[in-house]
């Protein structure tokens, strides 16, 4: 299946929409920091905050990115973008409303994944970029670009205390899969990250349902 722009056109959307933002960069960062900051805190309100910020992003990248500027170059921006703003208010309504998200470093091979998705969506995705060619202001940035905020995303959830519904990986999972296509036709080459992050991330919180499954079932033959 062809794609209805070039790479030149692609990068040069993300110029024009990270100058016209200036500095909301930054407050991505800031947000993003405060979020892994709450997960090892575990104060009252930290886990309803973390969900807030996740679903800022996806609300923000599905209102501002794709509706705003990415539609400029694909009509597919709206399908894109409706789906990113279904994904904040599932956010909205599981972490936010419902409370139903904990997060929290509690060692072991999930938070150690985790651990790695957020410095790669934060620090590694940035650099690989660069190296790449594509540098700022012609890059997805972090927090405000689809593909560093599903990384994110995928970290967070990995972090997560609670039993998962595999209904809130959906949309992030496509969105890890749609994202291979730039990594392979346009040389985003830090987007391999995200089919990993897609990946692994939806098997691991399989795994991790399945592990839930089994410690209820033994505390109700207890």
């Amino acid at each position: 299946m062809s794609v209805p722009f070039t790479v030149n056109e692609f990068l040069g959307v993300f110029q024009t929409y990270n100058l016209a933002v200036w500095p909301m960069q930054i407050i991505a960062y800031l947000l993003g920091g405060a979020a892994i900051f709450l997960t090892m805190k575990r104060s009252r309100h930290a886990d309803r905050i973390v969900a807030s910020i996740v679903s800022i992003m996806w609300m923000w990248n599905g209102c501002i990115y794709h509706f705003t500027y990415f539609s400029s170059i694909t009509g597919a921006a709206y399908v894109f973008g409706s789906l990113f703003v279904l994904q904040a208010l599932l956010f909205l309504w599981k972490g936010v409303i419902k409370g139903e998200l904990a997060f929290g470093m509690t060692g072991g091979s999930y938070s150690f994944a985790g651990a790695i998705l957020l410095l790669y969506s934060m620090v590694v995705y940035p650099i690989l970029g660069h190296m790449a060619g594509h540098g700022w202001p012609r890059s997805p940035a972090f927090g405000l670009a689809p593909c560093p905020t599903t990384i994110f995303t995928f970290g967070l959830l990995l972090l997560c205390r609670t039993r998962m519904q595999i209904y809130v990986l959906i949309i992030p999972l496509i969105w890890s899969i749609i994202g291979l296509r730039a990594a392979v036709g346009f040389g985003i080459y830090e987007d391999f990250g995200l089919i990993t992050a897609g990946l692994i991330g939806t098997a691991m919180m399989i795994a991790h349902n399945r592990k839930f499954k089994v410690l209820n079932n033994l505390d109700a033959t207890a």
